[in-house]
C-alpha cells in the first residue's frame, strides 16, 4: 500500500502541493482532523483516553493513518479540547467509545479569560508537542505531518459553554469580539510553537457551522480575525467548518487559508466555482453515511465523484466514527491508486 516508485511523489510533497495549487501526481489522501477509530486503537493498542494525554500513545494512534490506512498525512490530535483543557476547562476525558467533551463555563467574560503562563507545558498541549517531534523524527520529510491548533470561535464555546456564547453574539457583540480577541493569541501560541515541533502544515477548526451560525455572523465576528490568523501562522492552513456552508465560502476564500476542510453537506462543484482555486478544498467525503455505514464500493464512487469534480485533497469530511470500520477508510487511499494506475493523467491541481 506505502510503496513508492520512481514516477511517484512523496507523500509530504504530494499534500504540500496540491494544497499550493500546484500539479501532483495524483490526488492525495489527506485525513486534517481525527483519524481515530476502535479498530485502529485495538491494533496498536493505543486507546482512548489515554492517548489524547499520553504523548507516546498519541503517537502510536496517529501514525496508523500512514501505516495501517495509507494517507499521506498524519495528525496526532484527536480531541477537539487539548487547549482549552489546558486554559482551565473541566473536560470529561470519555473512553474508547467516547469523545472528549468540556463541562460546566469558565468565564461569564473576556475579563476572565487568562492564558497561562505554563499554558504550553500542561500535559494537554506538551503532549501533542511531544507526539508531533516524535512523528517529525519518525517520518522526516516523506508523509505530511499534520498539527492542530483551534480557533477562537471553538475555544470561546468551551470557555463560556456554547449556549452561553451563542446567546453573548446576539445581546453582547462587542464582549464577543473581545473574547475573540483574548482567545486568538491561544491559536497563534499553540500553532507556532506545532511548526517549530516539527508540522508541515496545521489545521485550524472554528466550529462556526452553518447549523448553528449564519454567514453574516462569520463575516461580521470572524472574516477578519481569520485573515489575521492567516497572516500570522507561518506555514499552510486548513480551516475545518463542519455543516453547510456553501453561504460562507466567498468570506473563507478572501481570508488567505491555503485549504478548506469541508462537509458532504456542500456540492463539490459549486464550492469550487465560490473558491476560484484561491483557497483549495479538502475532503469531502460522507462520515455517517458513507464511511460507517456503507460499503466499500459506495466509498469508492464518493471518492471517484470527488476526484472527476476536480478535488486533489480527498479525505473524510470531518473527525472518524469511533466505530467506521477499517476497510472504508483504506478504500480512500485505494480507489485513488488503483484509479491512477488506470489512469495516468496526473492531477491539475485545480482543487
Amino acid at each position: 500500500m506505502n510503496q513508492l516508485n520512481e514516477h511517484t511523489m512523496r507523500p509530504r510533497d504530494r499534500v504540500l502541493a496540491a494544497l499550493a495549487g500546484k500539479r501532483v501526481d495524483r490526488p492525495a489522501a489527506i485525513c486534517p482532523t481525527s483519524i481515530a477509530t476502535v479498530s485502529l486503537m485495538e491494533r496498536v493498542d493505543a486507546r482512548f483516553p489515554a492517548a489524547h494525554r499520553d504523548a507516546e500513545l498519541m503517537t502510536r494512534l496517529a501514525e496508523t493513518a500512514w501505516t495501517e490506512v495509507g494517507f499521506d498525512s498524519i495528525m496526532p490530535v484527536f480531541s477537539v479540547v487539548q487547549e482549552s483543557a489546558a486554559l482551565g476547562c473541566t473536560v470529561d476525558w470519555g473512553d474508547q467509545a467516547n469523545w472528549p467533551t468540556c463541562t460546566g463555563q469558565l468565564a461569564t467574560a473576556a475579563r476572565d479569560i487568562r492564558i497561562p503562563a505554563d499554558v504550553l507545558a500542561r500535559p494537554e498541549t506538551r503532549c501533542v508537542l511531544d507526539s508531533i517531534r516524535e512523528l517529525k523524527r519518525r517520518w522526516g520529510d516523506h508523509v505530511a505531518i499534520i498539527g492542530k491548533t483551534m480557533g477562537p470561535w471553538t475555544l470561546a464555546y468551551h470557555v463560556f459553554g456554547t449556549q452561553n456564547f451563542l446567546l453573548m453574539t446576539i445581546d453582547e457583540p462587542d464582549e464577543v469580539k473581545r473574547s475573540l480577541d483574548v482567545l486568538k493569541e491561544l491559536t497563534v501560541l499553540f500553532g507556532q510553537a506545532q511548526i517549530d515541533a516539527g508540522a508541515d502544515l496545521l489545521t485550524l477548526p472554528d466550529h462556526a457551522t452553518g447549523d448553528l451560525v449564519s454567514a453574516d455572523y462569520y463575516r461580521e465576528f470572524l472574516q477578519e480575525i481569520h485573515t489575521e490568523l492567516c497572516e500570522r501562522i507561518p506555514c499552510p492552513l486548513i480551516l475545518h467548518i463542519c455543516g453547510a456552508t456553501e453561504d460562507r465560502m466567498r468570506y473563507i476564500r478572501d481570508t488567505g487559508f491555503d485549504g478548506f476542510h469541508f462537509d458532504s453537506k456542500n456540492d463539490i462543484r459549486r464550492s469550487l466555482e465560490i473558491m476560484q482555486d484561491r483557497c483549495r478544498l479538502v475532503g469531502n467525503i460522507n462520515n455517517p453515511q458513507t464511511l460507517y455505514r456503507g460499503s466499500v464500493d459506495q466509498v469508492r464512487q464518493e471518492v471517484r465523484t470527488a476526484i472527476a469534480a476536480g478535488l486533489t485533497l480527498i479525505g473524510p469530511e470531518c473527525a472518524l466514527p469511533l466505530a467506521c470500520p477499517l476497510e472504508n477508510l483504506r478504500a480512500i487511499p485505494e480507489t485513488i491508486q488503483l484509479d491512477h494506475t488506470s489512469d495516468q493523467t496526473p492531477g491539475t491541481g485545480t482543487g
